[in-house]
């Protein structure tokens, strides 16, 4: 301090280097049509109460109720229904019930106010509003599976390239599929032909027998003629059975809004650094189709594109549970799995912000020291919470920063301080072989 003045004056020392604090890992975004809401403007909600205050409730479906009987011999009631495409509000369900907390909605239009249908370019201009917000950190399109297999491959060849280039996001996918999925599976992973941009996503199947019941308004369901809420006092009993038909009727869902919810929970109990799989699922009944062994070997690596999809598949004593840990780059070493190309874009936003505050400071050696120390100290921390492979800190990570080591007098002149972090991620244990063998008596 240059003083002027005489008196006795303190001065503070800082004894201790900056730190990296950890970003976030798991806050979805949602882009879909709600009941209501601003159209295409992100909001940060954190309970199922917020997002129904926020963007209103399901929208009510058209049921045919086919009846058969009598009050005398009984009735016979079947509730049939062509659902709606819009699947925003039961998703949410499944992602607070799956782990999910704080998240973003994008609406991108009113349910059957405007749209009738799912468009992919009001979903792609949705997600075109998520490129200036920080936070989200996973891309969710929960009213996808009404584009098709041709044209959500489209939207999401354009979310993968979104997250590849911010770096600090990763797209959870939704194989799409109707009746013949070993056909359409092929014609959905051909379309996201993007080579380097595969590793920011995992594709999940199949869709989800869920516990909800589709919403409803008894003044517009006509059973024989007659509106469902007029039934309540004229013919109770009928009342009833058409209800129970209604609400047994249950919401078959893409998984990737309670995939999202898992990450949330593997993040929170665990760490980004665990794999998001061997987990049960909440709130579903049943995967939609049964997968064998065999017929897994041709999902976790598809032999025609190279590419990865995760299985949900139901355990006998266990129930539904997520099968795989893949990103779409099944073929890579380096970017197999979510686990480990998560974690990397965690400490790649992490440390990003962190030196932030190192820009226009002298670049010299006081500077890379106080650079390296910090980062040094954010990733032996990981070390110890398990994140990094190594019996010792050197064994796990690297910070290199310095003239001579990665930067030249030409590049300082040029203003540039070049940083080389290298880390040993953990990889989740894919394969556990057990070899037994026969053991000879020996005495």
């Amino acid at each position: 301090m240059n003083y002027k003045t005489p008196g006795v004056y303190v001065e503070e020392k800082e004894t201790f280097p900056p730190s990296v604090a950890q970003v976030e890992t798991a806050i979805p975004a949602f882009i879909g049509y709600t009941a209501k809401g601003q159209k295409n403007k992100p909001t940060r909600i954190s309970s199922m109460l917020e997002y129904e205050a926020l963007f209103g409730e399901a929208k009510p479906e058209d049921f045919l109720i086919d009846v058969s009987g009598d009050s005398v011999t009984g009735y016979s009631v079947e509730a049939n229904i062509a659902p709606s495409p819009f699947k925003m509000y039961y998703a949410m369900q499944m992602y607070f019930a799956n782990g999910g907390g704080a998240c973003y909605i994008v609406s991108v239009g009113e349910e059957d106010i405007y749209y009738s249908t799912v468009s992919s370019n009001e979903l792609v201009e949705g997600l075109d509003t998520l490129k200036k917000e920080d936070e989200p950190t996973l891309i969710v399109f929960p009213d996808a599976e009404a584009l098709g297999a041709g044209a959500s491959s489209g939207l999401y060849k354009y979310a993968l390239e979104q997250a590849r280039d911010l770096k600090d996001r990763f797209v959870i996918l939704d194989v799409i599929y109707q009746p013949n999925w070993k056909v359409e599976i092929n014609e959905f992973l051909t379309g996201l032909n993007i080579g380097e941009y595969l590793k920011y996503g995992a594709a999940y199947f199949p869709k989800l027998e869920t516990v909800l019941s589709y919403g409803y308004d008894e003044a517009t369901i006509m059973v024989e003629g007659t509106a469902l809420e007029d039934l309540k006092t004229s013919n109770s009993e009928l009342y009833n059975k058409v209800k129970k038909a209604i609400e047994s009727t249950p919401v078959v869902l893409a998984p990737s809004s309670a995939i999202a919810g898992v990450y949330a929970k593997v993040d929170s109990t665990s760490g980004v650094f665990k794999a998001p799989a061997n987990v049960g699922l909440n709130y579903v009944v049943a995967p939609t189709v049964k997968i064998s062994d065999r017929e897994q070997d041709l999902l976790n690596v598809n032999a025609k594109s190279g590419k990865s999809i995760n299985a949900i598949r139901s355990f006998v004593g266990r129930g539904p549970v997520v099968w795989g840990a893949r990103t779409l780059d099944g073929n890579s070493n380096e970017w197999r799995y979510i686990s480990v190309r998560r974690f990397f874009n965690m400490v790649e936003e992490s440390v990003k912000k962190a030196t932030e505050r190192f820009v226009f400071e002298p670049n010299t050696a006081n500077t890379w020291v106080r650079v390296q120390t910090m980062i040094e100290n954010f990733l032996n921390q990981q070390w110890q919470d398990g994140a990094l492979a190594g019996s010792k800190p050197e064994e796990a990570y690297y910070v290199s920063v310095g003239l001579n080591k990665t930067m030249s007098a030409q590049d300082i002149l040029e203003g540039r301080m070049n940083i080389e972090i290298g880390m040993a991620a953990v990889r989740p244990a894919e394969f556990i072989v057990l070899r037994f063998s026969h053991k000879l008596q020996e005495a």
